[in-house]
């Protein structure tokens, strides 16, 4: 029986994320603005044309999921690259820092500028809307962020983990993640992450603070022909 996460785009968009949504019962994808995710119901035939007339000719999309990525013949793969999904099943100590703060639409700008900077995955201004993200501000500049990303029952995504150039070395990171797992566990889900599996600094980050390993997933930059 397969799990919930191992097409997590689909579970997210079938379920808690129907609302970010485009598309229908085979393949679906979050409007571009939020994010660039897509993904099929199964790898049938039927679902794969699905894919091939929901995606927009030169518009690229990525695809998650931990069966090997199936295309229709007008949708071709960018590049490719392998995931490590890990997930938090132990209860953490809740945090508390008087430097972590809300981050809302009023930052989104200073928040992309970072994500851009960084690369921690596909972000936008409008990321906001999938959920709760937290920062630290240092000198009025915003130091570190970490938030929320997909969601499936019972599960919340710890995504945007980055730090500037400029504050690295501090901690804010691990704080930042422990902060934002701790709420996600508050509220009775389990958080669970993306890393690529040659990010050995990422793993290692994530592993002490209590993630551990749940599969691994294959992922595709995709586009399809004009």
């Amino acid at each position: 029986m397969k799990h919930v996460l191992d097409r997590p785009i689909w579970s997210a968009l079938a379920t808690r994320h129907q609302a970010f949504a485009e598309g229908d019962g085979l393949a679906r994808r979050y409007r571009p603005s939020v994010v660039p995710f897509a993904a099929t119901a199964t790898d049938d035939d039927e679902s794969q044309r699905a894919l091939g007339r929901l995606l927009p000719p030169l518009e690229s999309s990525i695809l998650v999921q931990t069966d090997p990525i199936v295309l229709p013949a007008e949708v071709s793969a960018v590049s490719t690259a392998t995931l490590v999904q890990m997930t938090a099943e132990r209860p953490m100590q809740a945090v508390s820092d008087e430097r972590v703060q809300p981050l809302t639409p009023d930052d989104a700008a200073e928040m992309l500028a970072l994500a851009s900077l960084t690369k921690p995955g596909p972000f936008t201004l409008e990321a906001l809307s999938l959920g709760e993200f937290w920062g630290v501000k240092i000198g009025g500049r915003l130091a570190a962020m970490a938030g929320e990303r997909m969601k499936q029952p019972g599960y919340a995504e710890l995504s945007g983990v980055c730090t500037h150039p400029d504050f690295r070395g501090g901690g804010l990171a691990r704080l930042l993640s422990l902060f934002v797992a701790s709420r996600i566990m508050a509220r009775g889900e389990v958080p669970y992450l993306h890393a690529y599996d040659s990010n050995a600094l990422a793993i290692g980050l994530y592993e002490s603070i209590g993630f551990r390993l749940r599969t691994t997933l294959n992922m595709a930059v995709v586009r399809r022909a004009g």
